[in-house]
Formats: structure tokens, C-alpha cells, sequence
């Protein structure tokens, strides 16, 4: 068995801006986010820490690292997804995310499954 398809996390996001609690006028853009994280290997696997790189229009990154996902560190079976709502603020009406969770498998072998990176935008301001 390919060791590629034993250890393979699909990660998918969806994307909201909260203007309720946004102020363009200071510069504060407030965006949700909700994320899918599916086990689509052939072991348990669970998810330790996160590493997020969220950088805005003007190319100011801000890095996050931090245990688990809102408190969690759930333990994915194959097949099974976890997902969660969490949110960033940036000083920009655009932006980008993209990173990694760290994985532990309950064979013992640590991986990382990236996240590709999303857009982050306020609507109306692209086409």
C-alpha cells in the first residue's frame, strides 16, 4: 500500500465576512472561516497543532500556532470529518490564508496535512 494514500487528510474551507463586526473606517476587516477536515487515509489519525499564515493586501502576514482547532484535538478515523468555525481580522478588505494541521497517525507517524490557500474578501471588492 502507498504510504500517500495511508496518511491523507482532505482539508476544504468556506469563507463568510462579518460585517457586524468589521469597521472599514479603522482599517478592521472581521472574516469567518469554517473548515473540513477529513481522514481520507486507511488509519486514525489526530490532529495536534495548526500553523496558519493569513497575510492581507499590503503583504503583512500574521503566523498563528497553537494546539489543536477551538479547543480540540479531535482524533479522525478513515472516513471520518471534524469540522469547526473560527475567525481572523486583518486591516485589509482582501486577504489569503493557507497552512498545515499537524497530524499524529495511531501507528506513531507525525505528518502534516496542508491547507491550500483561500481567499478572504469583503464583498464587492473583487469580480
Amino acid at each position: 500500500m502507498a504510504e500517500g494514500k495511508k496518511y491523507h487528510i482532505n482539508v476544504s474551507v468556506s469563507t463568510a465576512y462579518l460585517a457586524d463586526q468589521s469597521d472599514p473606517s479603522a482599517d478592521r476587516y472581521v472574516f469567518a472561516y469554517t473548515v473540513t477536515i477529513t481522514n481520507a487515509g486507511t488509519v486514525s489519525a489526530q490532529l495536534i497543532s495548526r500553523h496558519w499564515v493569513i497575510t492581507d493586501a499590503q503583504n503583512v502576514v500574521q503566523e498563528v500556532k497553537g494546539l489543536g482547532v477551538v479547543g480540540e484535538q479531535p482524533l479522525l478515523r478513515p472516513g471520518e470529518s471534524f469540522e469547526y468555525t473560527s475567525g481572523t481580522a486583518m486591516a485589509t478588505p482582501v486577504g489569503t490564508m493557507r497552512g498545515s494541521y499537524q497530524m499524529v497517525a495511531e501507528d506513531g507517524n507525525k505528518f502534516d496535512a496542508e491547507i491550500s490557500a483561500f481567499t478572504l474578501t469583503m464583498p464587492r471588492v473583487l469580480h
